[in-house]
């Protein structure tokens, strides 16, 4: 008998999702960085912004630890936890898209026990600097755009990820 969820992708975003809340702004606030935040929030690119953010937590003291600490903090409902492990068994393909980041979204799911429960996770990577800043980058180069959709942001089409996993998964059927 066949895998009930064997043909079947499910496709979530993080923020608002997953979580309860939006990463960003949860380590923003809860790091106390709410007041230079919303001073800049107009002035940088989302992803600029939050990269600078975390130039500021680091200038701080503020290490990788301090944050990974915090997003173990974040709400994740048993209801959603319940949903991914139950969707995992059946054998769907879970994958997230999401404008949050790697480093934000590894560290909620594997604190949860769901990380290895997904396929592929297409969102914001970051990398750790020399001085042990926590970086934050563009999932697709700010300066050209992938796309002609006009209802994302330059760094991340969500409908373009959708489809492209859509049409690669109809190839393998």
């Amino acid at each position: 008998m066949a895998n009930m969820g064997e043909s079947v992708i499910v496709i979530f975003d993080f923020d608002r999702t997953i979580i309860d809340d939006d990463s960003n702004r949860w380590v923003i606030s809860e790091l106390g960085l709410t007041h230079l935040f919303n001073q800049l929030r107009s002035t940088l690119p989302w992803t600029s912004l939050m990269d600078r953010m975390m130039k500021e937590l680091h200038s701080q003291g503020i290490t990788i630890n301090h944050i990974a600490d915090c997003l173990k903090r974040a709400y994740f409902h048993p209801s959603i936890l319940s949903a991914i492990k139950s969707a995992h068994v059946l054998g769907c393909d879970l994958k997230i898209i999401s404008d949050a980041n790697t480093f934000y979204i590894k560290t909620i799911l594997e604190h949860h026990g769901v990380w290895d429960c997904f396929s592929e996770v297409n969102t914001n990577p970051t990398f750790v600097d020399e001085e042990g800043c926590l970086r934050i980058t563009p999932f697709h180069d700010s300066t050209v755009s992938p796309h002609s959709c006009h209802l994302c942001p330059p760094n991340m089409c969500k409908g373009f990820g959708c489809q492209s996993w859509l049409h690669f998964s109809a190839i393998r059927w």
